[in-house]
């Protein structure tokens, strides 16, 4: 059994709530009201690590400067010769004292992992009932119903741009598009400006512009593959991420940000 298996079977069961509460809609439109639902849910599950995010980001803004103070001060001390243990004890424990000052949070970077395990457990979840197997809640009859759904005439359960005629591949590629345009556009214009790129090295900067395009790309691979059913969370996902960061870039700007410099600009008196 994959170590996904219970995250799988916890989101059929709540996929298979969402269809049961939401069928008066129609055999169409209940799936895909469902599919919205599971998007709503687990997003709202995940708002506190989202909340833990935002203030380990604002934290370590906050503690950069006297971070890369210590930084230069070992860095110097080092150029006459090779650290002792003692100096590099005493420089994890001072900067271990400027974290704790500053409220920079202990394993908050897992909060950006978190999602990794749900979308690959919704992946194999939505891959195995579009293949009619049924998975704990999602029963043989709700694989059947979910695999007589349509989305504009096209499948819920069909995979790949290929697959099907001219229809499929227009509605495929244009759901996958529209997910990858929607990541390219929050990324491009709410994620990057609310990152402090002060003392970065060039190559690093130049790797986070590229970032928007990346993933923007491999939503479109991916999209040659996956379910139309995933493409539809994708594009919802999306949706709700991209209103997400617009509210962090808007109204909590990381310190030292473009975007913390645009507030701060806005809230002057004119």
């Amino acid at each position: 059994m994959s170590v996904l298996a219970p995250l799988s079977h916890a989101l059929a069961a709540v996929l298979a709530a969402a269809h049961h509460v939401l069928s008066f809609a129609g055999d169409n439109a209940s799936w895909l009201l469902a599919i919205a639902a599971v998007v709503v849910l687990v997003r709202l599950a995940l708002l506190p690590l989202t909340v833990r995010s935002v203030r380990f980001a604002h934290a370590s803004a906050r503690a950069r400067p006297q971070i890369q103070a210590l930084t230069k001060k070992y860095q110097k001390q080092t150029a006459k010769g090779s650290p002792s243990q003692a100096d590099m004890m005493a420089m994890m424990e001072e900067r271990r004292r400027i974290n704790e000052e500053h409220g920079v949070p202990r394993f908050a970077m897992l909060a950006a992992f978190a999602q990794i395990p749900i979308f690959l457990a919704l992946y194999h979840l939505l891959s195995d009932v579009s293949r009619n197997t049924s998975v704990g809640a999602m029963n043989d009859s709700l694989v059947d119903s979910l695999g007589a759904a349509t989305f504009l005439g096209t499948p819920l359960t069909g995979h790949g741009y290929l697959t099907g005629d001219t229809a499929h591949l227009v509605i495929t590629l244009g759901l996958a598009a529209t997910a990858a345009l929607v990541s390219y556009l929050s990324q491009r214009l709410w994620v990057l400006p609310n990152m402090v790129r002060a003392d970065m090295p060039e190559s690093m900067i130049r790797m986070q512009e590229l970032m928007p395009v990346i993933s923007a790309g491999g939503m479109l691979l991916a999209g040659s593959t996956v379910p139309l059913a995933l493409l539809v969370y994708w594009v919802i996902s999306g949706l709700w991420t991209a209103c997400q960061t617009a509210v962090i870039h808007h109204w909590f700007p990381t310190p030292g940000s473009p975007a913390a410099e645009r507030r701060t600009l806005r809230l002057q008196p004119a």
